[in-house]
């Protein structure tokens, strides 16, 4: 069968690094992280994808292994569609086509941005975008204030620098109230939390 429905629970591999690179992947509810594992075993978080995402679009390109590991961060399930599947789909339905495609653009630019901030920005900074970005500041919808629960070491893979300072800083947007976040409650983002992003 060209198309499957697969449920994943919690801290489930959807796919593992060197694995065969065959299906394109469509999230319908739930989210997933995506990292990459460095040849000394240090963990890089690449995304963290929620409903309505794609991902493991390598396969179009020939890719034959999984580049990074997908990892279920809450329980997930994702439609899987192999590869000469999606290629005759992207062809014929001009909706799922175009669907597609932005979404690849959206993911280009989002790349470039985060390149942008790890070359150029403060780990200060890059938590604060990071934030924003999980609560899905700058969408066309309402940004959903909450960000989903996500572990310190999470976010530090995420912006490249340790849990410790990741700590530092949430206490500091805490103190200026830039965020909602007691540890045993969904962290809430403020609109001020921009203001880091902002400020050279």
């Amino acid at each position: 069968m060209a198309k499957t429905i697969s449920k994943y629970s919690r801290g489930e591999a959807v796919f593992t690094q060197g694995d065969a690179c065959e299906h394109v992947m469509y999230i319908q509810a739930g989210g997933i992280k995506l990292s990459v594992l460095s040849k000394t075993g240090r963990e890089a978080v690449v995304a963290m994808l929620g409903p309505g995402d794609f991902f493991g679009e390598g396969c179009l390109a020939g890719q034959p292994l999984r580049m990074g590991s997908a990892t279920a961060t809450t329980p997930t399930t994702i439609l899987l569609v192999d590869k000469e599947e999606m290629v005759g789909l992207l062809h014929q339905e001009h909706a799922m086509s175009d669907r597609f495609i932005s979404h690849m653009l959206a993911r280009n630019i989002r790349i470039e941005e985060d390149l942008i901030d790890q070359l150029f920005n403060s780990s200060e900074k890059r938590l604060a975008r990071t934030l924003l970005l999980l609560a899905h500041y700058g969408k066309q919808d309402k940004p959903a204030r909450v960000v989903p629960t996500i572990s310190q070491e999470t976010l530090a893979e995420m912006i490249g620098t340790t849990r410790s300072r990741v700590n530092f800083f949430l206490n500091k947007f805490k103190k200026l109230g830039f965020i909602e976040y007691d540890g045993d409650h969904p962290l809430k983002i403020n609109s001020s939390l921009l203001s880091v992003v902002l400020h050279d």
